[in-house]
């Protein structure tokens, strides 16, 4: 009640930051059920005008919810499992499989892993396939000769669907299917897979066709199944189409919470629009289901990130009204967005309760601090804030490094990358990826040179996204004696970027480059001019 009765404090002293949002009053969302829509439509009126989070991506967000029931298999965790037990052989078998790829024929490779003289069992021919994941033929080839010693499990299966998948070699993937049908293996998990891949294809059609077709293979999906699907579908952002499917087949699939979670997690963590959580809610109302405890996580996660306050601790308070014991994640958000708010206090009094609930804080939860009060400057009080958090015997990760250097200098910035690798964590390509890109902003090319000569000292091998923004930020300050350098090296190591090329490769049929002459370019960007045109600029007009 404290922190509701901070947030009416604050709606007083600027009520126009939150008029946009939500009315002023503050019902119960649930009284009697006649009264439910009534209620609903109070907490949640619509703005006249949309508006959608502009939440940066890489920012350690909470997330909320038990969308993790129905997940897919997580190839990740299993890898993680059996890395240990066969690390060494895997290395020497992955050497070998490579030698395999330069016969002419599969017959050929095949007998040659034959007579290499390991002895395949299950574990390691998933651990191989899993490591060539990245070169389908040779992870097929793999699979293939697994299959012929019979050391295929159903998970190494469904992986190297999850492969061809993921090359986009459906057909081939659609063969291994059938082959399981004829061995009378349970497919489902495997066609979920298939849907995984096609909706990362970002082909929802095919996604959705594929589980209609489930019944033709004489199985008719549960609701588990169906929820597995709308998350899928959700997670690759086609939560429209997900929330689309689940009402047009209410008749076969009854409306339960567990699918409007999974439609309102997509909308509040996925890409965080509150308008159309707010949408959803109030189609729950529709049709008379009531939120639950994941419900409020997932509403109270999507006002926070959006740092509307107000909101946030009004439903912390219904929550607790209604008897739903909030998890860590809704006080992770409440951090969040308390500190947004400059109250830091505050936040720091949610990790003490926190504390006193038997909740442990995490990484995340001294993270949600510290990023705000980087981006906002304040970098004393986000180092005393990592100082509690050493305190409480939690280690800094990646993105907390990452915070502060957000707003470093190149001094600072030295000393964190120091910090970081004496810690472990780090720093790895990201890392250069988000220093490079804020001193370009910042119009420091220099300093960004500077940082480009360090990163070899850390060992970190530039990649194409390091040599496209750092040769594109040289152009847009004019230096294009070094950002061709740069280019040149960049193609010695056999990377190209054809939005660079055409800046910086001869083109004309006299072989000039198209920014041999700066006159040519205006704020870094390319003029084109017709051919024996005069070329005058506006003070020479004038």
């Amino acid at each position: 009640m404290r922190l509701l009765s901070l947030a009416r404090r604050l709606y007083s002293a600027r009520p126009i930051a939150f008029k946009h949002i939500i009315g002023y009053h503050y019902p119960s969302l649930f009284t009697a059920q006649p009264e439910l829509r009534r209620h609903f439509s109070v907490a949640f009126r619509q703005p006249s005008v949309r508006h959608c989070s502009t939440i940066p991506p890489d920012l350690p967000f909470f997330s909320s919810g038990n969308s993790t029931s129905y997940e897919i298999i997580n190839f990740d965790k299993c890898v993680d499992t059996l890395r240990e037990k066969y690390h060494d052989g895997v290395n020497e078998f992955v050497g070998i499989a490579q030698k395999a790829s330069d016969f002419g024929s599969g017959d050929e490779a095949i007998l040659f892993l034959d007579e290499c003289g390991v002895k395949p069992n299950q574990e390691l021919v998933f651990l191989v396939i899993w490591e060539l994941r990245d070169q389908w033929k040779l992870a097929y080839l793999l699979f293939k000769w697994g299959e012929k010693c019979k050391c295929l499990e159903e998970n190494t299966w469904c992986l190297m669907i999850w492969i061809l998948g993921n090359h986009s070699k459906f057909s081939t993937a659609w063969s291994l299917i059938r082959d399981l049908l004829q061995m009378s293996t349970d497919i489902q998990e495997a066609v979920l897979i298939m849907i995984d891949r096609y909706a990362a294809a970002n082909n929802a059609g095919k996604a959705i066709q594929t589980f209609q077709i489930l019944e033709k293979f004489s199985m008719s999906p549960d609701q588990r199944t169906l929820l597995t699907f709308l998350n899928i579908l959700c997670k690759q952002g086609f939560i429209e189409e997900a929330e689309e499917f689940m009402l047009i087949n209410k008749k076969l699939f009854p409306l339960e919470i567990d699918g409007f979670n999974i439609i309102l997690n997509g909308w509040c963590n996925i890409v965080v629009d509150i308008f159309e959580a707010k949408r959803i809610w109030r189609e729950m109302s529709k049709c008379c289901i009531e939120p639950n405890g994941t419900s409020y996580a997932h509403m109270i996660s999507c006002f926070s990130k959006v740092r509307n306050l107000f909101d946030s601790l009004r439903l912390y308070d219904e929550m607790q009204k209604r008897g739903w014991v909030p998890g860590l994640e809704v006080y992770n958000a409440l951090v969040y967005v308390l500190t947004c708010e400059n109250c830091v206090k505050e936040a720091l009094k949610i990790i003490d309760k926190v504390k006193h609930m038997g909740l442990r804080p995490d990484s995340s939860t001294y993270n949600l601090m510290i990023c705000p009060l980087c981006e906002s400057s304040k970098l004393d009080q986000a180092r005393s804030i990592l100082a509690l958090m050493e305190e409480d015997n939690i280690s800094p990760t990646i993105e907390t490094y990452h915070a502060f250097l957000a707003s470093a200098s190149l001094e600072g910035t030295v000393e964190v990358l120091n910090t970081m690798r004496k810690a472990g964590v780090g720093p790895n390509g990201e890392t250069f990826l988000l220093i490079l890109d804020r001193f370009m902003k910042l119009k420091q090319p220099e300093t960004a040179l500077t940082i480009w000569l360090e990163m070899r000292q850390y060992e970190v091998v530039p990649e194409s996204a390091h040599y496209s923004l750092l040769v594109g930020g040289l152009l847009e300050c004019r230096l294009y004696s070094k950002a061709r350098e740069l280019y040149a090296e960049m193609k010695s190591n056999g990377i190209d970027d054809p939005g660079l090329r055409k800046f910086l490769e001869p083109t004309g049929p006299r072989g000039q480059g198209d920014v041999s002459n700066p006159e040519h370019t205006k704020k870094g960007k390319l003029v084109k001019h017709e051919r024996h045109k005069v070329i005058r600029n506006e003070k020479h007009r004038r």
